[in-house]
């Protein structure tokens, strides 16, 4: 099992392929990732027009992000072969720094997607389907560098119907996050599809960071605020966790009544990992993206 986890990030905002205008103004939440997406935001007859306007825009100017994706249709879709071409050569110019491959359900689709993009290039995969849910630990043994559990589209395979409760997902919500904690790799929680509905997205949040998310699907940018507070620990978090490595040097038994043990120093090392954002280790040169 691998450590967990050199990309991770605590926000992942899609804008629609076909409204490249909307990616200049991300600039003002600063997403870890912003995704122009290829896929599920753009209708059929629009397709290739979204795709040339897109990664034109980003040709012109990079968006203010971390990271900067386009998510591709997917393998068994007329349009795959050219959104990939297309991305990797957007990745050789620097205007993309990788891809996201949804629907992800072989490992075959992955070994095509690397093969294809420059070395070092990243790739965020869906796990979203029935199957893609039901394989998430071999999947995600591939290495992609994150995945993301997509409730929606898994809903829809199965034939089963969404509710605010969430009882439906409960599962593969768990099982996806298991997977890619074994995998190593960080893994980014569902969609909240009430956009403006700012508490449940932070519930949906909270509940994700105590699964063992390290991040959220945006949709809208006022999604990407709350993420960041949720994901990042708080100084109190931060404070505490120095407070147990400093207990555990010392030899100290208890910090705050509880117990200081082989567990509770992993976890706070944990903590200090996260507190630096995303775009910040990045900048220092803490990971390579």
């Amino acid at each position: 099992m691998t450590g967990c986890c050199e990309f991770s990030p605590r926000s992942a905002l899609f804008v629609p392929g076909h409204r490249p205008a909307m990616l200049a103004k991300v600039a003002r939440v600063r997403p870890d990732v912003v995704i122009a997406d290829l896929e599920d935001a753009v209708s059929p007859s629009a397709k290739e027009q979204a795709r040339e306007d897109a990664l034109a825009a980003l040709a012109q100017q990079r968006p203010g992000a971390g990271t900067v994706l386009a998510r591709i249709n997917g393998p068994d879709t007329p349009w795959y072969e050219a959104d990939l071409a297309a991305a990797a050569r957007a990745v050789v110019s620097g205007s993309l720094d990788g891809v996201v491959l949804p629907k992800y359900e072989h490992p075959t689709q992955l070994d095509a997607v690397r093969a294809a993009l420059p070395a070092g290039a990243v790739v965020i995969v869906g796990l979203e389907s029935a199957l893609g849910v039901a394989d998430a630990r071999p999947l995600l043994a591939q290495a992609p560098d994150a995945a993301y559990f997509g409730a929606e589209d898994y809903i829809a395979d199965l034939g089963g119907r969404r509710t605010s409760a969430g009882a439906e997902v409960a599962y593969p919500r768990s099982q996806v996050v298991l997977a890619a904690r074994l995998a190593g790799v960080a893994a980014l929680d569902q969609v909240v599809a009430v956009v403006h509905d700012e508490v449940a997205f932070r519930t949906e949040a909270q509940q994700a960071r105590a699964l063992g998310y390290r991040g959220k699907i945006c949709l809208h940018p006022v999604q990407v605020g709350i993420a960041h507070e949720v994901f990042t620990p708080s100084d109190a978090e931060v404070a505490h966790a120095r407070e147990v490595l400093a207990a555990a040097e010392s030899g100290v038994g208890l910090v705050d009544g509880q117990m200081v043990d082989a567990v509770h120093v992993a976890m706070a090392r944990a903590v200090l990992a996260r507190a630096t954002p995303l775009t910040d280790r990045r900048q220092e040169g803490h990971t390579a993206v």
